[in-house]
């Protein structure tokens, strides 16, 4: 678990531009949107393609966006659950 968190990291920081920050600057259990990362809803569209593009998991419900990438600890474990699934 703890590789996919580091992995999700990177392709975050990639898939996003955020120049300058290091996957050890973004703590797993820290929010995403807001105060956390300060990621906007344009910020979770390329959250849902990268997860499209990487793991081939396809988010229906855009509500279900909310929950999933509530921070690096919920996407792991969506994508743990995915894949074992």
């Amino acid at each position: 678990m703890e590789d996919l968190k580091l992995k999700l990291k990177e392709q975050i920081i990639e898939a996003l531009n955020l120049e300058g920050m290091s996957p050890a600057e973004i703590d797993d259990a820290a929010p995403m949107f807001g105060e956390g990362l300060g990621l906007d809803s344009i910020d979770a569209l390329e959250l849902i393609v990268l997860l499209e593009k990487n793991y081939s998991i396809r988010i229906e419900d855009p509500k279900d966006g909310r929950a999933i990438f509530e921070s690096i600890n919920t996407m792991a474990a969506y994508i743990q659950s995915k894949q074992i699934a």
